[in-house]
């Protein structure tokens, strides 16, 4: 609506170039934006009062495929299961999609498509280290001839998947007279000879109907079929942390903790190492590789985030072995304000590109950070996510909390951001120039809006929380708004559709969708 109103503004100045160079430089700083309202959209695999959630039920990786028709989420079970748009029609003509407006009227909605067993338990015997079958990442690849296709993973194993609908043949027009029954297991009907014809005597023409071949015949009834075109094993002495496409349609990388390896998708049994942080000893190891992704558009560009809170822009152009980075993006921290948690809280779980690769968004424990390629001074804004824990970061340390790796995302326009946290909820700032938007949200049915203090992004104004921490318990605490806070409930995956304001976030077993 706002386009629509700024056109006539602009026709009676087009004429000098001066003021036409003036309109066209507006946009970019609009009037502060208005948060979104947040709504809940859809739940799959809720769970009733009371119900106890199995370990292998637990959602572990969901994602969006580049149209946004389809959602595929992973497991601890080592599922992936597939989810389809229903609002909207795939082949709709231009006309028909204008006539109807979905994206003003109605809001995306998914329905169950199908699930597989993408990875099951293994054992390595020589290593005698148990693999669990717990799904890492998924990411789509581009579709064809209308089969879907992606890469999902383990620790250890990466498989490529086919996922097609394929129509069910049926055989018809067998040979058998319906009107006679079998006998004794003898099969009845035209097909059958009689002893009097078996012992050798020709047939007579007439005595018999002529035998038909079978014929098999496609229904309309259709069912979909998951199939493994390609297994990438063996390539990976560390766990794998993520998977990445690359924007050319043919390979991708996969990164451990100390190596990121690219492959071909044609090409299962060989793969070549990009990027080797292992030291000589191994005592010299310092950081470890946390995350790695492809730029968007531009296919020799890749970035990869360390656990002492670095980000590395790398060239594919400049060697075989990315020895060295382009750029390095990372903010030092102010002397005298080192503590023993300062490295731990430090290290990146999740970056992201913008879809215009302009932007890097990272998360790391108790910040969003979004930082400019073109910067690496330091990043553009710093969200905090939940700063009130600041002062529980040895409770969280003893529980193993404080290793918890967070997702991020970012919208279409990449004008907001989001991240989880505890208590299943999830926090979305906003990153346009004035805003303050800092909107909290539960993983529920009807989520509570619960605005926390501290929306800014400075991170000098975390003396002034309020320090309210219930003492003795390791799970639950307040938080600096008054609310209860849960640790054993975490929201860590999630997605942004990528193309309208939509949010998939996973509440343990549960698929949790939300609107604006």
């Amino acid at each position: 609506m706002m386009n629509g109103a700024a056109a006539p503004e602009r026709s009676p100045s087009a004429s000098p170039p001066p003021p036409a160079q003036a309109q066209a430089q507006a946009p970019p700083s609009p009037s502060p934006m208005q948060p979104f309202d947040w709504k809940f959209s859809q739940v799959f695999g809720e769970r009733s009062t009371g119900e106890e959630v199995q370990d292998v039920d637990i959602i572990s990786a969901i994602e969006f495929n580049k149209s946004g028709h389809h959602l595929a989420t992973g497991d601890r079970g080592g599922r992936v299961v597939l989810f389809e748009r229903t609002d909207v029609k795939d082949h709709t003509c231009r006309k028909d999609a204008e006539k109807a407006d979905y994206s003003i009227s109605r809001h995306p909605e998914f329905r169950y498509k199908t699930e597989f067993q993408s990875h099951e338990p293994e054992f390595d015997y020589l290593k005698s280290l148990e693999i669990e079958e717990k799904i890492n990442q998924i990411k789509w690849c581009q579709a064809a001839n209308g089969a879907l296709f992606l890469l999902s993973t383990n620790d250890k194993t990466i498989k490529f998947w086919k996922v097609q609908e394929k129509k069910i043949k049926k055989v018809s027009e067998m040979n058998l007279d319906r009107s006679t029954a079998p006998a004794n297991g003898s099969p009845g009907g035209v097909g059958h000879l009689s002893p009097s014809h078996s012992n050798g005597n020709a047939l007579k023409p007439g005595v018999f109907a002529s035998l038909r071949m079978p014929v098999v015949v496609t229904s309309q009834e259709t069912s979909l079929a998951a199939t493994c075109r390609r297994v990438y094993a063996h390539a990976h002495d560390y766990h794998i942390n993520s998977i990445s496409n690359n924007s050319d349609g043919e390979t991708f990388i996969s990164a451990d903790d100390l190596r990121i390896n690219l492959w071909n998708l044609e090409i299962s049994n060989q793969s070549f190492n990009i990027i080797d942080v292992k030291p000589t000893n191994m005592e010299d190891l310092t950081e470890v590789i946390t995350s790695a992704e492809f730029h968007p558009t531009h296919c020799n560009t890749l970035a990869y985030s360390s656990s002492k809170g670095s980000i590395r822009l790398v060239d594919l152009r400049q060697s075989a072995l990315c020895d060295t980075h382009s750029q390095i993006f990372e903010q030092h921290e102010a002397p005298g304000s080192r503590s023993f948690f300062t490295e731990i809280i430090a290290s990146i779980s999740d970056i992201k590109f913008s879809k215009d690769g302009r932007h890097i968004l990272s998360r790391d424990y108790m910040t969003l950070k979004l930082w400019d390629v073109k910067m690496n001074s330091g990043p553009v804004a710093t969200f905090q996510v939940h700063e009130y824990l600041r002062p529980k970061l040895c409770d969280l340390y003893e529980n193993d909390s404080i290793f918890d790796k967070f997702e991020c995302c970012q919208s279409d326009d990449g004008l907001r951001v989001a991240t989880g946290s505890y208590s299943n909820i999830f926090r979305v700032f906003g990153v346009g120039t004035g805003s303050n938007e800092a909107t909290t949200l539960e993983a529920t049915r009807n989520p509570t809006r619960r605005q926390l203090q501290n929306p800014t992004r400075a991170a000098r104004s975390m003396n002034t929380l309020t320090r309210a921490v219930r003492r003795g318990g390791e799970s639950t605490g307040i938080d600096a708004n008054g609310n209860s806070y849960d640790l054993s409930t975490k929201l860590l995956h999630l997605a942004w559709h990528p193309s309208e304001n939509l949010i998939a976030c996973a509440a343990a077993n549960s698929l949790y969708m939300y609107y604006a």
